[in-house]
């Protein structure tokens, strides 16, 4: 990609941050990392690389949190923080199915619902590689 520069007006070569991963911005390496994904254990992997606890914002939601203003009312819904506290099983239809908390409620939702939403927070990596594998795995 290319960028002009406002100083001087020649065009530059656009500055990644360093902290994003070649499959991010590149087609070729995201489908190699998208074979590794494929092979990976999820469970294992996650439970490894996540800190528990560690907080997420609930980024996807039944249907009825879209059109309704309940979600904001009922815990664990729509735009809500959670505490993720731990990895618990693999579902086949739900994929990674994650133990939380929101005040001193525990309810049990997708992984794929929740997002890191701060790039430089250490879970966000492992859950955005978790969240682009379950959105591309057929």
């Amino acid at each position: 990609m290319r960028v002009k520069n406002s100083i001087n007006d020649h065009a530059t070569s656009a500055v990644v941050p360093v902290d994003e991963p070649l499959w991010e911005r590149d087609a070729v390496a995201f489908e190699d990392k998208l074979e590794e994904w494929r092979r990976r254990d999820w469970v294992a992997w996650l439970s490894e690389h996540l800190t528990f606890p560690f907080r997420a914002e609930r980024i996807n939601d039944e249907d009825d949190a879209y059109f309704t203003d309940s979600a904001e009312r009922e815990p664990f819904r729509l735009g809500h923080t959670v505490n993720v506290l731990k990895v618990e099983l693999e579902d086949d239809q739900y994929g990674i199915i994650v133990k939380v908390s929101e005040g001193r409620k525990r309810r049990y939702v997708p992984l794929c619902d929740l997002g890191v939403p701060n790039k430089g927070a250490p879970d966000y990596w492992p859950i955005r590689e978790y969240l682009s594998w379950f959105a591309n795995r057929y």
